[in-house]
């Protein structure tokens, strides 16, 4: 029996005649990387071309594009399942003196929007990305949340094309060059908790924090801030947004306490 051509085949739906011209249309325009140069490039193990661009089709490109049913969001959902476990077996193979608490602090660091789209930043996966011509427009394909749920759904396709070995191989060489800035940012990540601990044990009460001055265009903001109990300052730190200077602040005081020589 012929296949429709929005038959689902093997739990996806195949790509119509309709979106793999208009794929390669955008492509010969330089507005999209096409599958396979993607396949190519990063070297991934896919033999079924729509498969992967399923992982790599966003919603506003659905919006624009009625011809294509199906978003890369069930991808992104399964992709998010299969990244928990996998990453969590790698730490637990990795680091088998590592308690349980540890092992979820770096399995959660490791799994966060901004690191998986640190990941899909170095892998050039923006220009792959199907977004509507507004999104795009607007610089959709540098946005963390969408690189980060394209990285998922990436994840999600290669389990479903080769399962959990073909994502190992994947992601494991990705986990180990990332291992050491990870628990790096995880010490300067606890400096807020380790400083509180330390004023609440001191009777000093709650830290609070201020932000004494921004500066830089609004798409590199620096962030000056400094972190006071009872008045007074016990350190400043500076960062690209206020949740990372507020850590900088907290990390210099530890620092001016004694408490760190890092």
């Amino acid at each position: 029996m012929d296949r429709q051509p929005h038959e689902l085949i093997g739990g996806w739906r195949s790509l119509s005649s309709k979106e793999v011209i208009l794929d390669s249309r955008l492509s010969d325009r330089g507005q999209m990387e096409p599958p396979s140069e993607t396949v190519r490039r990063l070297s991934l193990p896919f033999t079924n071309l729509q498969l992967l661009s399923r992982a790599l089709t966003h919603r506003s490109y659905i919006n624009e594009h009625p011809e294509a049913l199906e978003d890369n969001e069930r991808l992104e959902f399964l992709g998010d399942a299969v990244l928990d476990f996998i990453v969590g077996a790698w730490l637990y193979n990795r680091f088998p003196e590592m308690s349980e608490g540890d092992l979820t602090r770096l399995r959660s660091a490791l799994v966060r929007t901004e690191q998986l789209a640190e990941f899909a930043q170095n892998m050039d996966l923006g220009p792959a990305i199907r977004l509507g011509r507004g999104e795009r427009n607007s610089g959709g394909q540098e946005r963390p949340a969408i690189l980060c749920g394209t990285f998922e759904a990436v994840v999600g396709a290669l389990y479903l094309q080769g399962g959990i070995p073909a994502v190992e191989a994947f992601i494991f060489p990705l986990l180990e060059d990332a291992r050491e800035r990870v628990m790096q940012r995880l010490e300067i990540y606890d400096s807020k908790s380790h400083f509180q601990e330390w004023a609440q044990s001191e009777g000093l009460g709650t830290p609070f924090y201020v932000t004494v001055s921004e500066s830089g265009p609004d798409h590199a903001k620096e962030f000056l801030v400094e972190v006071r109990v009872n008045r007074k300052t016990y350190g400043s730190g500076r960062g690209t947004s206020k949740q990372v200077a507020e850590m900088n602040a907290a990390l210099d005081a530890l620092k001016r306490l004694g408490f760190t020589n890092s």
